[in-house]
């Protein structure tokens, strides 16, 4: 369904741009084709954009100028090459420059920050009415992989270099992953509530000032973790 909705937002997209498109002297099936042009730039814009590093804001800011530019000109090279290859197919009335706007950075600049724009906050709207399903943990105990879904596990005990994890129907599986691995891996699902309890959010059934509860199960809280697990009832 969430798949279906974001294709929706480039169809929406794309047919936006190609009304815009027919002001430039292009009927509606030739702007429709060169509105999908910029759904390249677009995408890549997401995609290499979050790959920037701002750790080093000099290579950072580097790094952005040569996607842009990268970008950029790809997407006037492909506009002139769609351009005249419509005109070719054109019988009557053929336009024999292509419109200066799809040569004009800024404008291309414009039309694909609002397209990677509105994909970024779609999509982060539709996964926060419609979070994804967790992948299921795959972990090794007693040098046997186990697989469980994440709804199953119930917490995480760390005793020493040994793991424990607890899941549902009182099957416990002792790992050596550190619990600070475990809790990499597992959030945001689950949370800390004790140098050596990681417990899943959804499994909690009671929390009092220094202890939480897991069904029959009592875990203390220390005060370190005291006020983020609190914030939870």
């Amino acid at each position: 369904m969430k798949r279906l909705l974001v294709i929706s937002y480039w169809v929406v997209s794309v047919l936006l741009v190609s009304i815009v498109l027919t002001s430039l002297g292009y009927r509606f099936l030739e702007a429709l084709f060169v509105g999908t042009m910029f759904l390249p730039g677009a995408l890549a814009a997401r995609y290499f954009f979050q790959k920037v590093d701002f750790k080093d804001r000099r290579s950072g800011i580097r790094n952005t100028i040569y996607i842009v530019l990268g970008i950029l000109i790809a997407e006037v090279l492909l506009f002139l090459v769609t351009h005249y290859y419509i005109m070719n197919l054109r019988a009557d009335q053929p336009m024999n420059d292509i419109p200066r706007l799809l040569t004009n950075p800024a404008f291309i600049a414009i039309i694909l920050t609002a397209l990677a724009t509105g994909s970024h906050f779609f999509e982060a709207w539709l996964e926060r009415k419609h979070p994804a399903a967790p992948a299921p943990i795959t972990f090794t105990s007693e040098r046997k992989p186990v697989t469980l879904p994440i709804e199953e596990i119930l917490y995480v005990e760390s005793n020493d270099d040994i793991t424990t994890v607890v899941a549902t129907g009182g099957r416990s599986f002792r790992n050596i992953t550190p619990i600070s691995r475990w809790e990499a891996i597992l959030k945001p699902h689950f949370i800390r509530i004790h140098r050596s309890y990681l417990v899943n959010k959804a499994a909690i059934t009671d929390i009092d000032v220094d202890i939480l509860l897991i069904g029959e199960t009592q875990l203390p809280i220390s005060r370190k973790y005291k006020d983020d697990v609190l914030a939870l009832r």
